[in-house]
């Protein structure tokens, strides 16, 4: 577990005390949320991008060698 210390204006530190926001697990559902909609909102852009300039589809030809070059890439990696 990591323990953060953060600063807030008093009013505003007051008030969300009082409406539970400032529990462990309130704290967590809040950034975890948070991030959650991070990742979609990059998804999103991903996809419009994709969609603005969408790839050109790949031949059997260069799918096999992409094939090919990852299963080389992961035998390196495990040291065979």
């Amino acid at each position: 577990m990591t323990n953060l210390q953060i600063t807030l204006p008093d009013a505003l530190a007051r008030e969300a005390a009082s409406a539970g926001l400032l529990a462990p697990p309130m704290l967590e559902r809040i950034l975890r949320e948070q991030l959650r909609k991070e990742r979609i909102d990059k998804m999103k852009a991903a996809r419009a991008a994709l969609a603005a300039e969408p790839l050109a589809p790949m031949t059997p030809d260069e799918i096999s060698a992409e094939i090919s070059a990852y299963r080389t890439a992961q035998r390196h990696a495990l040291g065979s």
